[in-house]
């Protein structure tokens, strides 16, 4: 059984100093929180920034195939339009580099400057075309906005006319927000309470969900979003969604739970939840469901033990590990 994992991240320190000026200022104690200090989710740095001989040793040792890297959260996000737009071009070249050089072992998911989206738009037309990357990715809010939001419509027309996926990924939430709903406790527990332990992951659901009532695929039927963390929380609550809002959404031309099941695709992200697997493939199916591990801020070691122990069919696994993302990302 191939596994091609989606959702695994590096950095490159050289680009980084703007980013980790502005992340302070939004998250004072996030680098204590997910700094090396041996909480999960606290990735070693080496192991981050390398894409060379420690990444394919640790794949080749966890029998990992492929991975497609992205470049670490929040990304050129987070910058002011000029800053942001040579940051993500500088960051995509340097990955593409990367595949370059092992082809076989890597795909890339491009980073754009959201905060510019007619150069967004640019640069993922590029990235594509040029640069061979397989689709995008988008980390939380640009500006205080979610992507169905008008000034965004730039990326999804160029996602749509390139029919690459858009994989929506967590990021830092507001400050003013993180402090209200997250705050109070040591610095390094709200701090993870309003990131991986919960924050990122309900806003990341949000963030979908507005893409749905925002008619947002109405607009775009091709247009396919990837959710990792077994869909940041929406699958288990599909049918109250139904029941709460379809008939209000009169604008809509289905139900909510028809869009999340034909325009979404759910990873683990690293969860090795039985109850979780389950639940997805009763909502969604294997045939919407894929693979990652969130490397290196979740190790690789117990991804294939999970899915081969699981118990579904053989074909239901393969479609999981590698032949829905293969279909998906063109390979």
């Amino acid at each position: 059984m191939k596994i091609i994992a989606l959702e695994e991240h590096f950095t490159n320190p050289a680009l980084n100093a703007d980013i980790q000026k502005q992340v302070q200022k939004l998250s004072p104690h996030f680098y204590e929180a997910f700094g090396n200090n041996g909480l999960v989710g606290s990735p070693n740095p080496e192991e981050l920034m390398d894409l060379g001989d420690i990444r394919i040793a640790n794949m080749d040792a966890n029998k990992i195939d492929i991975q497609c890297l992205s470049y670490s959260a929040p990304g050129a996000q987070i910058l002011p339009p000029a800053e942001a737009i040579s940051f993500a071009r500088e960051a995509n070249d340097y990955l593409a580099d990367s595949i370059k050089a092992h082809p076989d072992r890597f795909v890339g998911f491009a980073m754009l400057p959201t905060s510019a989206p007619e150069q967004a738009a640019i640069e993922l037309e590029r990235a594509v075309q040029q640069l061979n990357f397989k689709g995008f990715m988008i980390n939380g809010r640009t500006d205080d906005l979610f992507l169905d939001h008008v000034k965004f419509r730039p990326i999804l027309e160029a996602a749509s006319a390139l029919d690459v996926p858009l994989f929506l990924h967590p990021s830092l939430i507001s400050k003013g927000i993180q402090e209200s709903y997250y705050g109070g406790f040591d610095p390094v527990l709200s701090t993870r309470f309003a990131t991986a332990g919960f924050g990122w992951h309900a806003e990341t659901g949000i963030h979908a969900m507005r893409m749905i009532l925002g008619g947002i695929f109405d607009e775009y039927p091709n247009l396919q979003i990837i959710l990792g963390h077994w869909g940041e929380m929406i699958p288990p609550f599909l049918e109250r969604l139904d029941l709460t809002m379809s008939g209000a959404a009169k604008h809509l031309q289905r139900s909510v739970s028809e869009y999340f099941t034909n325009h979404m695709y759910v990873t683990p992200s690293g969860m090795w939840s039985l109850p979780q697997l389950k639940m997805n493939m009763d909502i969604m199916g294997a045939d919407r469901i894929m693979y990652s591990v969130d490397y290196p801020f979740i190790k690789n070691e117990e991804a294939r033990a999970f899915l081969e122990n699981a118990p579904i069919s053989d074909l239901d696994k393969e479609k999981i590990a590698y032949s829905n993302a293969k279909q998906l990302l063109k390979l």
